[in-house]
Formats: structure tokens, C-alpha cells, sequence
């Protein structure tokens, strides 16, 4: 894979671009962390490290059109009891950049794997995921049961339901230049947060125009489609499981998800929030910690 020497943005400038605006919004990390790029064959992965060196490992995945800044709200609770790494994504916005395409699931599970081996070379380590990276975080933990202690997925993308028809349209509605259709989107998925007051309101508009920024900077980077996972595969996990959603998710139905879980898969702890949807991350910051939390140190 040939690649410029701004790979992977548009060019030099927005590469620049981007860069300062990532710097002034990490300024809002609420707790002391190292950063550092880890470098495997997939490319080189940055990582954002807080809490105490012997603490207990906990890798945190954004979701899409995201990066390791999603978890501002949470991190000073989970890294009070955790070493924690937040990862950008390397097929996604951010700062990691990749050193050869990711076409398939197996090439983003393969990038999760090296980078989770070098960041805990032996032993156990605790996943949470979120959206997109909550599907990850499934996969992962399928394919590598001996790795994880415990996996917590907040509102998976797909993995338990198909997506509603309403958020392929108005996501797709995004596509369309010149037009408010970011900010109607936003607005109608992060519903609870745009209402919950002035200062939720102003985190999605950030959230907005940070998304607009970084498509103006970023090469397109094809997604590759997160997946429904069967009874079968449900059924397999052994480790412990949280499934947490929203009240008000627009992805799916949070209810019908739970549902399903509780017959096809009882063993998977599920828990829906009240007064959210996909933004109970930041929106219900504190119950959300406390149940995530909850569940990790629960023997």
C-alpha cells in the first residue's frame, strides 16, 4: 500500500488541521495520562494511558466516527480502580494511521489483537466498547476467550438487532454536502443529551462540528459493516458480559435487544438506562460508571 507522507488525511495542512483541534479538545482529559503510538504490521496505534501502572488492564474502544476523547465523562471513575488505555481507532478518525488497508473483519481483529498484546503482553484484560467498538469488543472477545477477564458493551452496533431503517436514512441524509443534515442527525440520535440542558446541548454541537472538521481533513475510509451475532455465537460466551443500552436507543429497540439476550443468552448481564440512548455514556456519566464498575469488580 503506497501512501502519502500525510496519510491519512487530504494533505499536509489538514492533516495540521486536525491535529490542532485533537490537542485542544484533549485538553478536557480530567486526569492525568501518557500518551505514545504503539507500532505493530497494522500500523501505528495511539493509545492514551491513565491510572495506576498495577491496577487491573482496561481497554476502552470508541465508537465510529470517534476516537479515544469519547470517554472524557467516564475516565476519572474508571481510572480511579483501573489502568486504563483508550485507544484511537485505526481505521477511523484520530490519530492513529494504519500502514496497509483494512478491507475485512479479520484485518480489524487482527489490528485489535497486536495492539492488546503489546499493550498487555500476558495475562487477562477487561474490554469495554461502545457503538462500533462494542461490536468489536465482541468479536475480540469471541475469538480470544483466554485474553478477557470481563466485556462490557455499551449500545453495540448491530451485534444483538438489525439497525432501524430511521438511521440508515438520516445517516445516509449525511452524505449530502451543504446541507444542516449532520446537526439533524446528531440531534435526533443523542436526543436526551440535546435536552438534558445547555451544557449537553453544547457537547453535541461539538460533537457536530468536530465531525465536520474531520471529514473535511480525513481520506475516505471505508467502514467495514459491523455484523448481528447469532444465537449460537451469543450462547458461546463463557466470560462474563454486560449488554447496557439506553431507554431511548435509536439503533434498535433497547427493550427487543434485551429480550432477545435474556432468551438466547441469560448468562449475558443486560441492563437498560433510563432517560438515554446512545448518548448514556455522557448523558447518564454516572450511572453508567457505577454499573460498569459494579460489574468489573463483582466476583
Amino acid at each position: 500500500m503506497k501512501t502519502s507522507s500525510f496519510h491519512p488525511f487530504r494533505s499536509a495542512q489538514a492533516r495540521a488541521e486536525y491535529h490542532a483541534l485533537y490537542m485542544e479538545r484533549s485538553r478536557a482529559w480530567p486526569v492525568a495520562s501518557e500518551t505514545r503510538f504503539i507500532e505493530t504490521p497494522s500500523g501505528w496505534t495511539f493509545v492514551r494511558a491513565s491510572g495506576g501502572i498495577a491496577n487491573p488492564p482496561l481497554v476502552l474502544l470508541p465508537g465510529s466516527l470517534a476516537t479515544s476523547l469519547t470517554w472524557i465523562p467516564n475516565i476519572a471513575a474508571l481510572s480511579a480502580h483501573y489502568r486504563t488505555y483508550a485507544l484511537d481507532s485505526i481505521y477511523d478518525f484520530g490519530l492513529s494511521v494504519s500502514r496497509r488497508r483494512i478491507k475485512t473483519r479479520e484485518d480489524i481483529i487482527t489490528w485489535l489483537a497486536e495492539v492488546l498484546s503489546a499493550l498487555v503482553p500476558e495475562g487477562t484484560l477487561s474490554l469495554v466498547g461502545l457503538s462500533y467498538g462494542g461490536w468489536l469488543a465482541s468479536q475480540y472477545a469471541l475469538r480470544y476467550p483466554e485474553r478477557i477477564q470481563k466485556v462490557v458493551l455499551l449500545a453495540p452496533a448491530l451485534t444483538v438487532l438489525p439497525v432501524s431503517f430511521a438511521l440508515i436514512l438520516r445517516a445516509l441524509l449525511t452524505r449530502i454536502p451543504f446541507a444542516d443534515f449532520h446537526r439533524r442527525f446528531y440531534y435526533w440520535l443523542l436526543h436526551d443529551a440535546v435536552q438534558s440542558g445547555n451544557s449537553g446541548q453544547a457537547l453535541v454541537d461539538e460533537a457536530i462540528a468536530d465531525w465536520k472538521t474531520a471529514e473535511r481533513c480525513f481520506s475516505p475510509m471505508p467502514m467495514i459493516p459491523a455484523t448481528i451475532l447469532n444465537d449460537k455465537a451469543w450462547q458461546s460466551f463463557k466470560i462474563p458480559v454486560l449488554f447496557m443500552v439506553g431507554e431511548n436507543e435509536k439503533m434498535y429497540p433497547a427493550q427487543k435487544a434485551v429480550s432477545r439476550l435474556n432468551r438466547v443468552a441469560p448468562q449475558v448481564k443486560t441492563e437498560i438506562i433510563p432517560r438515554a440512548g446512545h448518548d448514556l455514556t455522557f448523558v447518564q456519566a454516572d450511572t453508567v460508571n457505577s454499573r460498569i464498575l459494579e460489574f468489573l469488580e463483582h466476583r
